[in-house]
């Protein structure tokens, strides 16, 4: 219990822990443990005894016979006592479909499904579905083959159910196709964030047409296998024995100061372990969902009940949830001056500059401005040709990771200390846990084997890895702590709203002025960060821009993919396309006058002989209730990468061993990795073993900001180099071929010649080690904590057609097409599954995603995959999409990233095709019928 004292932490069975440390960053306390030893033995939870009753059923062929409580469900039966985890606990309202199994051959979501409905029945999991020699269905091949996946985490749901549909498919209708309207239906309660839809209506169909039904074959994707199969482990999955399962306690308020705390009746809960406080009363809370404390107990179940249990002493504040009600005259501030103005956390995945405080209102921050005095001037004595103005707002979109973040941690009896994460940067995260409890970073280790999504909310150490990771220490046992869907649609992570004011002219000379004030809603966090990409975008322009923070009493943002970009390009590619519009220029033509970079002329020239483009309509040609429209935009993002990153090989007779401290999210990262060593060597893709997802590996990058690709793809080469070096001295010594030298196949000599795999085969085992060097020419700056901005940009070109239904107000994007210049490609059909998802992500965020909190209170009302609406199977239509080749030679392997890029051109495209059907042009996102109604009649 807590009145300012220091009391922290308790392990139930001895005496109370003292802290033995100063504040930490979070808040919580680190304790020092007044015993040492084993882990203490597992409490028997009393009092906490349910009803059991017989349960006999058949899963996967086996007859099972298990005693479970009428409270149990048959996800949990399958998952905790028959170790199937094939099937994923994600929204837990069945919902997304990941869950999904087939009992008596039919499709169900065993989240909701009671255990004993189980009762005499059939049970098939991902798991058992095999039908062929390879272990495989013919579905699970095609998703294998038409790479149907990204992350996996809900693939399994995927496969179990198009399994079910391929089967009645099959037996009534033979090899016919079906159509995507068909394949959608059947798959309509499935949802995949990553936005590989496309790949698996191509799977579906492909399978049921008979291309799969036979042995044989390798997809794109070197972990696939295990993902349609239920064999990859996400960190949900993960099980100790011993282990303590662990809840958090957050406030129910926006605003308020907890003046104490007392948790001693929640440790009187039998099963209860320990305590750890998250938040040191009294203190001040700044939004709903806030940590407070953390409680470990025996289940899951038992540290719930014990949460309210505790006793808090509230004095409740007025609070600000909006840009409006933040900037109004008396609003409550949420950091106060002083100390409290330094602590907001960062949302952007760049510093945060120092800026001047006003209430709720930071900034302005105008580093990025250019010629602003003559941007300013432009427009105001009528010396112009055109000018729009106009005020665009972006919604706070939830980042929506289907596996909720997750923590499983244990300490070592020699003091270090082994952490489970889902997380997309296993080495920085080792390095800031060792930072934290004052470890070597060597008496560490992180592992993410698989990750079921982050798109940047998975890159900084979080309060709930925190919390598992001081109650493992205050218990002595490994603590597992998952966040469930409410907590994960609430804190886990979200992309800032933004409201932008923007003004553009065009002038005699068309030269471009912009004038532009983005107003960033971030939550209880800082960094906003959108109109920098307006200046990367027209560099040569007069540039009048200003950022500024309003801190508000809602959750904190963090990076989501292609920071600060949707927003920065919807409001300036509405604002171009129109001004092109007013002024009667070509949209594609008038941006060309205003550009100097090859990687933006490229795309200009392909989506110039666009026929979807080329040969459009004119504005507002439709008459009916439907009626279509096509629009374009263009964006560009950073190069990054980091240098100093390394791959290792270890390689001999019996095959290549590939490691770094990466990790995959989904981005093909092992696939990538095992083409480059493979291809490298002319050997097969099996001979190579990828071992990536621990953080004791050679230092590697995190998975974020589209630098991945870019730094372990010419690192892997350097070491493939090297390697080569190595067999080739084997050749020399070993094998006497004392003149050999090295050709693209192998080494040869004026008498034979030897491949890569017959000198692998004669090589003793051989380790080196590759790294990714500077550029040629260098970087940009030079690097910040490891990160380099490189001296090119990447660029894109959407184009989309759209049609809306004036009557009900809906719109459908009925097909896109997208050039993107970023020089090499390592394995097409994986980079087009990235675009593809990076663009029904967009799609998403400008059609349907719109967080909701209750205007009193402050709390999440859409906090259910039911309630927050994210892009299903049946909303995509085909996208068609382009690597444009050249450019990029003085690039370290030729090539950059593409997954941020990819995001940034739905939303303008989407509203600029919305005005070329309607003569309305959209101006806040997103586009629900009520605001297309609304929009149509003004």
């Amino acid at each position: 219990m807590s009145t300012g004292t220091t009391r922290r932490g308790f392990l139930r069975g001895t005496a109370l822990i003292t802290v033995g440390g100063g504040v930490a960053a979070s808040g919580c306390k680190t304790t020092a443990l007044e015993s040492e030893g084993t882990h203490a033995p597992a409490v028997e939870a009393e009092g906490t005894s349910v009803d059991t009753v017989p349960l006999e059923c058949e899963v996967n062929g086996q007859k099972e016979a298990l005693r479970v409580g009428g409270d149990r469900l048959a996800l949990d039966v399958l998952r905790d006592d028959l170790e199937l985890r094939g099937a994923k606990r994600s929204c837990g309202h069945g919902a997304c479909g990941a869950c999904t199994v087939q009992v008596d051959g039919r499709p169900v979501v065993s989240c909701l499904m009671p255990a004993v409905a189980l009762h005499g029945r059939s049970v098939t999991t991902v798991e058992g579905l095999a039908k062929g020699s390879d272990g495989l269905h013919p579905v699970q091949r095609a998703f294998i083959g038409e790479d149907a996946l990204q992350c996996g985490f809900c693939t399994s749901g995927f496969v179990v159910e198009s399994a079910a549909f391929y089967d009645r498919w099959r037996k009534e209708k033979g090899t016919a196709v079906p159509s995507d309207e068909e394949i959608a239906e059947a798959l309509s309660g499935h949802l995949c964030r990553c936005g590989a839809y496309l790949s698996i209506y191509r799977a579906v169909a492909a399978a049921c047409r008979g291309d799969y039904d036979e042995p044989g074959g390798e997809g794109p994707r070197y972990e696939a296998r295990d993902k349609v199969t239920g064999a990859a482990q996400y960190t949900v999955d993960v099980a100790l024995p011993q282990m303590a399962h662990a809840k958090i306690l957050r406030s129910p308020y926006a605003a308020a100061e907890l003046r104490s705390l007392d948790w001693s009746a929640a440790l009187d809960v039998p099963g209860v372990l320990g305590v750890v406080e998250l938040l040191n009363a009294p203190a001040s809370v700044r939004y709903v969902g806030q940590e407070i404390l953390a409680i470990a107990a025996e289940t899951e179940e038992i540290a719930a009940r014990a949460l309210s249990a505790v006793e808090l002493d509230w004095r409740i504040k007025n609070h600000v949830l909006s840009i409006e009600a933040a900037t109004a005259e008396d609003a409550p501030v949420v950091f106060p001056r002083g100390e409290a103005r330094r602590s907001p956390a960062n949302h952007s995945e760049g510093p945060a500059l120092p800026m001047v405080w006003r209430g709720n209102v930071r900034g302005p921050g105008k580093l990025f401005s250019h010629r602003r005095g003559l941007a300013r001037w432009t427009g105001r004595d009528g010396n112009h040709k055109a000018e729009v103005q106009g005020r665009y707002r972006t919604q706070t979109q939830v980042h929506t990771c289907l596996e909720p973040h997750a923590c499983v941690a244990r300490w070592g009896t020699s003091g270090g200390l082994e952490v489970w994460m889902s997380t997309q940067a296993v080495r920085h995260m080792a390095e800031d846990l060792a930072e934290r409890f004052g470890l070597k970073v060597s008496e560490v280790e992180v592992h993410a084997d698989h990750i079921g999504g982050g798109f940047g909310s998975k890159a900084t150490l979080r309060p709930e890895a925190i919390a598992a990771v001081e109650l493992a220490r205050v218990t002595l046992r490994p603590v597992r702590l998952v966040l469930d869907r409410r907590e994960e649609m609430t804190v886990a992570g979200l992309r800032p709203q933004v409201r932008t004011d923007l003004r553009a002219a065009l002038g005699k000379a068309d030269d471009l002025a912009i004038k532009a004030r983005a107003y960033g809603d971030g939550g209880a966090a800082i960094g906003s960060a959108t109109t920098p990409l307006m200046r990367i975008m027209y560099p040569q322009s007069r540039l009048d821009l200003q950022d500024f923070d309003v801190t508000t009493n809602t959750p904190p943002g963090c990076p989501f993919r292609g920071p600060g970009g949707p927003s920065a390009f919807f409001a300036l590619e509405s604002s171009i396309d129109e001004l092109a519009h007013t002024t009667g220029d070509d949209p594609i033509e008038l941006r060309r006058r205003w550009n100097q970079n090859d990687a933006r002329r490229r795309v200009y020239d392909w989506a110039e002989a666009l026929p979807a483009w080329k040969d459009r309509s004119e504005p507002q040609h439709d008459r009916g209730r439907y009626r279509r429209g096509v629009g374009l935009s263009a964006a560009v993002w950073l190069y990054l990468t980091m240098p100093g990153s390394r791959v290792k090989l270890d390689a001999g007779p019996g095959g290549i061993v590939v490691s770094t401290a990466t990790q995959d999210i989904g981005t093909g990262t092992r696939s990538l990795l095992a083409d480059v060593v493979a291809s490298g060597l002319g050997i097969e893709r099996s001979r190579v073993t990828v071992e990536i997802g621990s953080s004791r590996a050679v230092h590697g990058p995190m998975s974020a900001g589209s630098r991945t690709a870019s730094t372990v793809g010419p690192a892997a080469e350097d070491a493939l180099r090297l390697l080569k070096e190595e067999l080739l001295e084997v050749a020399q010594t070993k094998l006497r071929m004392r003149r050999a030298w090295a050709v693209p196949e192998g080494v040869r000599d004026s008498v034979r010649f030897l491949s890569w795999a017959e000198l692998l085969d004669e090589s003793p085992v051989i380790t080196v080690v590759g790294k990714r060097r500077r550029d040629r020419g260098g970087f940009f700056a030079p690097p910040i904590d490891g990160l380099a901005v490189g001296r090119y940009l990447s660029a894109a070109v959407q184009v989309s057609q759209v049609e809306v239904d004036i009557l009900l107000g809906k719109v459908r994007v009925l097909q896109s097409w997208t050039g993107l210049s970023v020089g090499r490609i390592y394995n097409p059909l994986l980079a087009r599954s990235q675009v593809e998802g990076g663009l029904i992500q967009g799609m998403s965020y400008a059609l349907y995603e719109e967080r909701r909190l209750d205007p009193r209170r402050g709390f999440l009302v859409t906090a259910g995959l039911e309630d927050y609406r994210i892009a299903g199977i049946g909303d995509c239509g085909p996208i068609h999409v382009e690597f444009i080749p050249g450019g990029f030679e003085n690039v370290e392997g030729g090539g950059v990233g593409i997954g941020e890029l990819s995001t940034l051109t739905p939303l303008p495209t989407i509203a600029n095709a919305v005005w070329h059907a309607t003569g309305w042009r959209p101006r806040r996102m997103p586009l629900r019928p009520d605001r297309v109604l609304e929009g149509l009649n003004s």
